[in-house]
Parts: structure tokens; C-alpha cells; sequence
């Protein structure tokens, strides 16, 4: 392993997902001993532990909590459907600002039923952004769409591209709509350094994880430890950073063996992991 000091994981943020075996305590408790200064959150287990007391758990941890997942789903075609995903959004903004994060990240939501018309369903989104970014905005909360891999599109994220996201982001001010970069989602675009270029400051998040085949049935939980597959991270990162996004990098895995493992050892291993692959390879 390589030697890592604490300047090397100075921007460094371990999403919750990552280790899903630790509790929100456990969480905080192993983040801060191992000297990682951010975390990024989920939804469901925070509201199952309370939003405020999460909140005060990282403050007094000395964590930053670096973004929320998720908000989105905003695809229905109307009715009942659209009123709910708006109000739920709305939680998660409240949610958002409790915890002290500015990034809520939004994961768009699929196709609805019946449907193939992937142009309406994006300007859908589209519409529902101009109804929330000014309740997110007075909270002090940035929206920040996500786009997923294709094989995402028909059942959870329309918004398939990095261009794709930043084409609705842009009808909005910056410090209101910005864009997610996961490595896991974008690295095969051959349009990414231009994407990446043109987002700039609209970067409100910057996560990790390798691409590894074959992918697990179900494909969700086929995200790979970093420095297993086929991304470029130290790549990703200059980009990034080229567009002066100086925020957390934020490793996010979604992995069963991860989860099977000692948590205190996973996180050592991403450590490290960050160091070799994203800072030095």
C-alpha cells in the first residue's frame, strides 16, 4: 500500500454506499479516525436515524457532509404522480440544508409507463427544475443533475450524458442547477473533456468508481473499488480540476464484496486506492 498522508485525503469524501455495512455512528466514528474530512450521504438512512441528529453527529465528528442523494424521479407525465415527486423533492431539499450540504443530487427518473419519448420526458425535468430551484436556492441548497449510464435510461435516468445534463442545467443560473461528473457513469464519452470543459463551474460533484466486467445481474451493484477497472481517474481528475473545481472527490461504490468486508479496512483500501489511482497514477 501506499504511504498516505493526511494532505493527500484532504478533499477526499467517502459515500455512505460505499461501506452500507458501517451505521450513520460507525460512519462518523471510522471517517474522522481515518482522517477522511467529508461524507456523503443517503436519504432513507438518514431519516431512519433522524435529520437532525444525523446533522449534529457529523458536525461533532468534524465531517462535512458533502451531498445528499438522492432527489429526482421527476419524469411523470402529471396528476398525482408529479405533485408527489415535487414534494419529495422538496423533503430532500429540507433535508439537504439541515445537514449542512449544498449538493442535493438528482437522479432524473426513467420512462414512465408506456412511454418512449425520452425528449418529453426531459423536458419534464426540465420543468420541474424551474419549480424547485428557487425553493432549493432560499435553502441554500444547489440541485445537481446526475446523469447515468445508457443502460440506465428506460427504468431510472433519461439524462444519459454529461451534455445532456448541463443542456438543462444551463436554462438555469449556475449557483442554482449544476451537474454531477461520476467516473462511473461518463467514462466511456469520447465528448467527456469537452463536457467537463464546458460544465465548469456548474461541477457540483465529483464521484468515483471503476467500471469492471462482467456486470452482476441487475447491473446496479456493478460499480468496482478504484484501480479494478477500466477508468482513468487521474485523468478525470485533472479535468476537473483544470475547470477550477477544488471540492471533495467523493468515492461512491456500490459493491457486494465491498460490503461484505471489515468497513475500517474497505475505507483503508479506498484510501489508498484514491492516493495511487486518482492523485499519483
Amino acid at each position: 500500500m501506499s504511504a498516505v498522508t493526511p494532505s493527500d485525503l484532504s478533499r477526499l469524501s467517502l459515500n455512505q454506499e460505499t461501506i452500507k455495512q458501517w451505521s450513520l455512528p460507525e460512519l462518523a466514528e471510522g471517517c474522522a479516525k481515518a482522517g477522511v474530512p467529508g461524507v456523503g450521504l443517503w436519504r432513507a438512512p438518514v431519516q431512519e436515524y433522524g435529520v437532525e441528529r444525523a446533522a449534529r453527529l457529523m458536525r461533532d465528528a468534524g465531517l462535512a457532509v458533502t451531498s445528499l442523494c438522492r432527489g429526482g424521479f421527476l419524469t411523470a407525465v402529471g396528476g398525482a404522480d408529479r405533485a408527489a415527486a415535487l414534494a419529495d423533492n422538496r423533503r430532500a431539499i429540507d433535508e439537504a440544508a439541515t445537514l449542512g450540504t449544498a449538493t442535493l443530487v438528482l437522479v432524473s427518473g426513467g420512462l414512465p409507463a408506456g412511454s418512449r419519448d425520452l425528449h418529453a420526458a426531459r423536458e419534464r425535468i426540465a420543468d420541474a427544475l424551474a419549480e424547485l430551484a428557487p425553493y432549493a436556492a432560499e435553502r441554500g441548497v444547489r440541485l445537481a443533475i446526475e446523469p447515468l449510464h445508457p443502460m440506465f435510461a428506460s427504468d431510472r435516468c433519461v439524462v444519459s450524458t454529461l451534455d445532456q445534463a448541463l443542456d438543462l442545467a444551463e436554462r438555469f443560473p449556475s449557483d442554482r442547477v449544476g451537474v454531477v461528473v461520476d467516473t462511473y457513469h461518463l467514462w466511456w464519452d469520447d465528448r467527456i473533456a469537452d463536457g467537463i470543459a464546458r460544465a465548469g463551474d456548474r461541477i457540483a460533484a465529483f464521484q468515483l468508481a471503476d467500471w469492471i466486467t462482467p456486470l452482476p445481474a441487475g447491473v446496479l451493484l456493478g460499480r468496482g473499488q478504484l484501480g479494478d477497472g477500466a477508468v482513468d481517474f487521474r485523468r478525470f481528475r485533472e479535468l476537473v480540476d483544470a475547470t477550477g473545481y477544488a471540492g471533495p472527490i467523493e468515492v461512491e461504490i456500490f459493491n457486494e464484496t465491498l460490503w461484505s468486508r471489515d468497513g475500517a479496512e474497505v475505507l483503508a483500501e479506498v484510501a489508498d486506492r484514491y492516493v495511487t489511482h486518482v492523485l499519483r497514477s
